[in-house]
């Protein structure tokens, strides 16, 4: 928790020096946000209150349905909705044994959240009508843009993206070229902003292994298959960016 504090706090401080926000403006950022361990019985009482709820731990299917639980059993209103923002894992497999799947959601936030503007929302089977377009409306009252995707595994963005990442750690892995050329080949060739294996280690090592797994395990195909030099690296702890080594060191 003083971990989330303190970048809550680091962000906020950052924006005031680049002008976007006032101390005060600041200070009533900071102020609004509370923090609670999921134990923490003074602080889940106010679950009862809450419209909605997005939950953000990591891809794990038991973790993230260990959080639901305890955000029902404190007493989440029926008329409330969930959310999940899963980059990966199917919507409708996470809503299963809820009560209320109709109110279940995905929302996946594209990484760094304060900068990136789309959010990818993704329908389970059993989202309703109503649930969809309250997300679309916080969405938009959060600023953000928004796609929609059904419920297929990797959705929109990580269908695309991740192979695009795998394939680059492929050839880094066989010897093609190095990490910086591979990264300076796409940035400056196709104009993307940052190259395959730097965003790799911005995601984290961990993370996009993860995304391959539940592609190659829910797809099928051999085409999704991990690079085994990506497999190395998680299993080494080199998880890129927050662990200060991956495919580059920091």
């Amino acid at each position: 928790l003083e971990r989330s504090r303190q970048f809550v706090r680091d962000w906020a401080s950052k924006e005031v020096k680049k002008g976007r926000m006032t101390e005060a403006d600041s200070a009533s950022f900071v102020g609004r946000i509370c923090y609670g361990n999921l134990d923490d019985q003074v602080a889940m009482k106010d679950v009862a209150i809450l419209d909605f709820v997005i939950e953000a731990v990591s891809e794990d299917l038991e973790a993230k349905r260990a959080v639901f639980k305890s955000v029902l059993d404190a007493g989440l209103p029926s008329r409330s909705i969930l959310a999940t923002n899963t980059s990966s894992i199917s919507i409708t497999k996470l809503s299963a044994g809820l009560e209320r799947p109709e109110r279940f959601i995905g929302m996946h936030f594209m990484n760094p959240v304060p900068v990136m503007p789309l959010v990818e929302v993704i329908r389970g089977l059993r989202t309703d009508e109503d649930t969809h377009v309250q997300t679309l409306a916080l969405c938009i009252a959060m600023g953000k843009e928004t796609s929609t995707s059904e419920d297929r595994p990797g959705f929109i963005a990580n269908r695309i993206l991740m192979p695009y990442i795998n394939e680059a750690i492929f050839a880094l892995q066989e010897g093609v070229a190095t990490a910086d050329d591979i990264d300076r080949c796409l940035k400056l060739g196709t104009g993307v902003p940052m190259g395959p294996l730097t965003l790799a280690d911005f995601i984290g090592l961990d993370t996009c292994l993860s995304i391959m797994k539940v592609l190659h395990q829910d797809l099928g195909d051999s085409k999704y298959r991990p690079a085994p030099l990506l497999v190395n690296y998680v299993e080494a702890g080199w998880l890129g960016k927050k662990t200060k080594r991956g495919f580059y060191s920091y």
